[in-house]
């Protein structure tokens, strides 16, 4: 049984995350959609090199495959996000339960080339989404549904942490 993640990663904006090594002070905002792209093309190599599989490393650990759909959700939910901030005055976020998500999409019965696929689509929207944004756009609010207050500049920061850091957990003992 996966145990679900209820910690708030949102200290990621401030501290380098111990595991995988992220800083996101390295980053600027515009450094954000090339690293989607730099993302999505690493799950395409894993896919190439046979590392996305059904294959759990625990039975408390999510597969690669498992990995791999909760990243192209992750992309798809936060482009939705960073475009309901660009259109709406400082929108509350509909609560994404990511656990439960991974549960009733039967994320372990999917195909992992449809999933890498629709991963770089996913990906490629969002880094578009950023490309686009304008100067005095980067400043917009947004809420999750717990109070976390972002901006369109923090929210992307923070986003792309996640996709890094499930490369980390699939290649912590692959080497691509």
């Amino acid at each position: 049984m996966i145990t679900p993640d209820t910690k708030d990663w949102t200290w990621v904006l401030d501290q380098t995350c111990t595991e995988c090594g992220f800083d996101a002070k390295l980053y600027s905002r515009e450094d954000v959609a090339g690293l989607i792209r730099r993302n999505a093309k690493l799950w395409e190599q894993l896919l190439s090199d046979g590392l996305v599989t059904r294959v759990r490393p625990d039975q408390t650990t999510w597969s690669p495959l498992e990995y791999a759909c909760h990243v192209r959700d992750v992309f798809s939910t936060f482009e939705l996000r960073i475009g309901l901030m660009l259109t709406t005055q400082d929108p509350v976020f509909v609560n994404w339960d990511q656990d439960l998500s991974a549960i009733t999409e039967r994320y372990y019965e999917q195909d992992p080339v449809t999933v890498i696929g629709a991963l770089a689509v996913a990906a490629e929207i969002v880094a578009h989404r950023l490309d686009g944004v304008q100067e005095n756009e980067w400043q917009r609010p947004g809420r999750r549904s717990d109070g976390a207050l972002f901006t369109v500049e923090t929210i992307s920061r923070y986003m792309i942490h996640d996709p890094i850091h499930h490369i980390w957990d699939v290649t912590r003992t692959h080497r691509i």
